[in-house]
């Protein structure tokens, strides 16, 4: 068994990593080592630790071949929430200047290479659709929001499972998404949508997410400048929706234009904009689900949080700017279901092996779940939080290969491949990409870990927030 990697105060990584290893429950280990199945998730809560409990769960490690954390001998705080960075050190990472705090997932080269090359969009989906069964949808539709579309892949392919789960229910869907690019690449995808599911209202909006679910801009000057834009789609067949979402495109290369915060570098909408997209035939079915302005609901049966927020960034603003206002647009018995890299992979190996003490992923589910109960406060008891088991939680996608590609002799354009993946999920910024390129040990390291490895894969974990139905 390999020795679970030692970090400053890493006693709830070390074991975390340790049950990952064996395939053991926490609760279990928990029991085992103290006598105690909710050790665990105490920590994971805050909770201090005698030094005799500490010898004791340090003892049962050592019988199993794994060294366990050189912690002080007394009461410690294990875990924090959040750790800020001075400064001098924030200057230093890049946090907080706009040319590298930018959301990366709108780097358009490497994400059109990564989703092509890596099935993390049908694993997600795959995913997603497990929810379904945990829906309890009341009328008039089922009401569904995604929290970042991207280019419509995820949400294509759960539309197709709603319909084979609700094939005769009315479809209500929310897409925010602030990229022009992916907004055509996902309105492109959604005619056959509304051949195939005809009681189906879709809503593109660009807003942020405090407000998207709503479709309610909160400053004033932004309500006021809001474009609200309904197109009844004439006809019956997919053909006859695809023309008409195509001439979309002036208003859309008119009206979704953004522009780099001053603050964060991220994109920010120039104008708040509301496209609602339903069948002209079916609008009797649908009038008490087609949205109107300024008396729009959210009210979601599902919420999907897909990699919304990049990973570097303080948890607490996960919680505040995210989550925690997703989970309030929830009904009751509606689940959120959270969606994040979290590392432990060849990915971040290939990473290490240019930059050895990269690490991308500074918050886990665990963290971030207790954030969003924190920022919640009181209306916290109307909700569970829910981070599973890693067994459940966390899920492997891969980067596409043929079995001879993986040999001796590894193909440039499948190094390229393989590096683009990499970088793009740890979300390396570009200028340390440019200084990279220019060493050539990026193509050295990429080797080496596919030729070890046998191929390229990820970790996803994955987290639910659902509302009480009571």
């Amino acid at each position: 068994m390999q020795t679970p990697a030692q970090q400053e105060g890493g006693l709830l990584e070390s074991i975390a990593e340790f049950c990952r290893i064996s395939g053991m429950a926490e609760s279990t280990f928990g029991r085992r080592a103290v006598n105690d199945g909710k050790l665990v998730a105490r920590l994971r809560d805050g909770a201090r630790i005698t030094p005799e409990t500490l010898d004791r769960v340090s003892r049962y490690m050592a019988l199993r071949g794994v060294a366990a954390p050189q912690a002080p001998r007394e009461l410690r705080r294990l875990i924090r929430v959040v750790e800020r960075l001075p400064a001098a050190a924030a200057h230093a990472t890049g946090e907080g200047a706009p040319s590298r705090n930018f959301r990366f997932f709108d780097n358009r080269q490497k994400y059109l290479l990564f989703v092509s090359t890596c099935s993390e969009k049908e694993v997600i989906a795959r995913r997603v659709g497990l929810e379904l069964a945990n829906l309890h949808p009341r009328p008039p539709a089922v009401r569904v929001f995604d929290a970042g579309m991207g280019d419509g892949t995820v949400l294509t392919r759960v539309m197709r499972e709603m319909h084979r789960r609700f094939p005769t229910m009315p479809f209500y869907f929310v897409g925010k998404e602030v990229s022009l690019e992916d907004v055509r690449l996902s309105l492109a995808r959604m005619a056959d949508r509304f051949f195939e599911h005809p009681a189906t209202v879709l809503v593109v909006t660009n807003m942020y997410y405090s407000e998207a679910p709503w479709l309610a801009p909160r400053a004033l000057a932004a309500a006021t400048s809001l474009v609200w834009h309904d197109l009844p789609l004439h006809g019956t067949t997919a053909h006859e929706f695809s023309e008409q979402i195509a001439a979309l495109e002036p208003f859309l290369a008119k009206n979704w234009q953004a522009r780099h915060s001053p603050k964060t570098g991220n994109p920010i909408y120039e104008r708040p904009v509301a496209l609602v997209l339903y069948r002209e035939d079916f609008r009797f079915l649908l009038d008490d689900v087609i949205p109107r302005q300024g008396k729009a609901r959210a009210d979601y049966d599902l919420v999907i949080a897909s990699q919304p927020y990049r990973a570097r960034v303080p948890v607490e603003f996960k919680a505040a700017k995210v989550i925690a206002p997703l989970a309030r647009g929830l009904r009751p018995g509606g689940r959120l279901l959270g969606i994040h890299s979290c590392g432990r992979d060849p990915g971040l190996e290939i990473v290490r092996g240019v930059w050895p003490e990269e690490n991308p992923f500074v918050t886990g589910r665990h963290d971030l779940l207790r954030a969003v109960r924190a920022e919640i406060g009181r209306e916290a008891r109307h909700y569970n939080f829910n981070a599973y088991a890693d067994a459940r939680a966390v899920f492997r996608y891969e980067m596409h290969t043929l079995p001879s590609e993986i040999s001796e002799s590894i193909g440039t354009s499948t190094l390229f491949a393989a590096w683009n993946a990499a970088v793009y999920v740890a979300q390396i910024d570009d200028e340390r990409l440019a200084q990279a390129l220019g060493e050539r040990r990026y193509l050295e390291a990429t080797r080496e870990v596919l030729q070890a490895r046998g191929g390229l894969w990820f970790f996803d974990e994955s987290y639910v927030v659902s509302r009480k139905r009571t």
